[in-house]
């Protein structure tokens, strides 16, 4: 139960950041938009990367114990 209260907490802080930061921030709504969907496409591209090559890995390493 306690480790549940902390995730419920954590995520309702995330959101009241993310809230107070996009009340606050200097740039135009278009020019965050853009901004914060370039990071993103950023980070889902870099965690496609390291998918993928956690994949071949662990595909290398089932081909070498079925070899054996």
């Amino acid at each position: 139960m306690r480790v549940f209260n902390f995730v419920i907490g954590f995520f309702c802080g995330l959101v009241i950041g993310v809230v107070a930061v996009l009340l606050t921030t200097p740039q135009s709504g278009g020019d965050l938009q853009a901004d914060i969907r370039s990071r993103f496409d950023g980070l889902m591209s870099e965690g496609r990367a390291a998918a993928n090559a956690r994949r071949a890995e662990l595909e290398a390493r089932l081909a070498s114990l079925t070899n054996k």
